[in-house]
């Protein structure tokens, strides 16, 4: 399936209401921040495996910035930048970092690294639109951010811009089948009052497209997998809950025919109480996709002229596409 295509049903993507969301769920977000932690170690872990020292990092999607005194051990001579679209996450990453003093983690690379500062540096950006230069980081990571953009076709070759050639990117994502528990009990609800099906819960890219869609964007060696998480819960409510906090209602529902918001809400209350368990709880399932990939050598120059490196003469014809 081709980029065009995979995101042809997803929502249209209004990054102000977006940040909004974010916004207000920054001051309760730390309740559900166990699920971005927990992924983030896992990301860690297959870290280890790869060969990277890089003079400069991106956190793309850095939230509250949980995941930046990590980068900083790991990579302590690196420079480490975060990046959200939510000024109320990065409000909350600046107060999150122990690092040097706050008026060193805004200053200008290039002064900082005169200064000895080795805190990280913040900005305020969409995913497609960073304010960076090319070739500025060596490292891209970013830990279940990128299903928040509804498309990552022009995500990709954004982060491909900025990162050097060889530079690696390292992420983890949502795939389709997170939340279908709520996606059903949803389903049940309008299909029993009438309703037409609306978007509630945001379209979740597959994992194979992500892939395709980094190959397209310039990357080579994709390396991608899932596993799925299962989180339980007491009651609807909780579940709902932490859901919201999430942030995971980008999407405003059309407005229901005739049938009063507090019967719809209870409706859906009793759809996931039909689904608890044996053991009495309540299961909410997380796809969650890991990958990296590395910012290939370019083929063309800008001009569209073929490049051929000097380590590939005497190997053939090429076979890039």
């Amino acid at each position: 399936m081709s980029p065009s295509s995979s995101q042809s049903s997803r929502p249209a993507y209004d990054s102000r209401r977006l940040r909004r969301i974010f916004d207000r769920r920054a001051a309760t977000f730390s309740e559900v921040a166990f699920l971005p932690r927990e992924i983030a170690q896992r990301m860690r872990e297959r870290l280890d495996y790869i060969k990277v020292a890089p003079s400069h990092v991106l956190d793309a999607g850095c939230g509250a910035g949980d995941d930046l005194p990590v980068l900083r051990q790991r990579f302590p001579e690196a420079p480490v930048f975060g990046t959200d679209l939510s000024w109320q996450m990065l409000a909350r990453a600046v107060h999150h970092d122990v690092g040097d003093t706050s008026w060193r983690r805004f200053l200008p690379a290039s002064l900082g690294k005169a200064l000895g500062a080795r805190g990280p540096r913040f900005t305020q950006a969409d995913f497609s639109a960073l304010p960076f230069a090319a070739n500025a980081f060596d490292l891209i990571w970013s830990n279940l951010a990128l299903h928040w953009h509804a498309r990552p076709d022009l995500v990709f070759p954004e982060w491909q811009r900025v990162l050097k050639v060889g530079g690696l990117l390292m992420f983890s994502t949502l795939g389709p089948d997170t939340l279908k528990e709520l996606r059903g009990a949803y389903a049940e609800v309008e299909a029993a009052h009438g309703g037409p099906s609306r978007t509630h819960v945001i379209d979740f890219v597959d994992m194979h497209d992500l892939g395709d869609m980094l190959v397209e964007s310039g990357f080579e060696i994709p390396v991608m997998d899932q596993e799925t998480l299962t989180i339980t819960y007491q009651s609807p409510q909780s579940l709902l809950t932490d859901v919201r906090r999430w942030g995971a209602y980008p999407f405003e529902p059309a407005a229901s025919s005739g049938v009063p918001a507090r019967r719809l809400h209870n409706a859906l209350l009793a759809a996931l109480e039909a689904r608890r368990c044996a053991d009495g709880t309540i299961a909410l399932t997380f796809e969650v996709i890991y990958g990296h990939a590395w910012k290939a050598v370019p083929r063309t120059t800008a001009e569209g002229h073929g490049i051929v490196r000097i380590e590939d003469i005497g190997r053939g014809p090429s076979k890039s596409r």
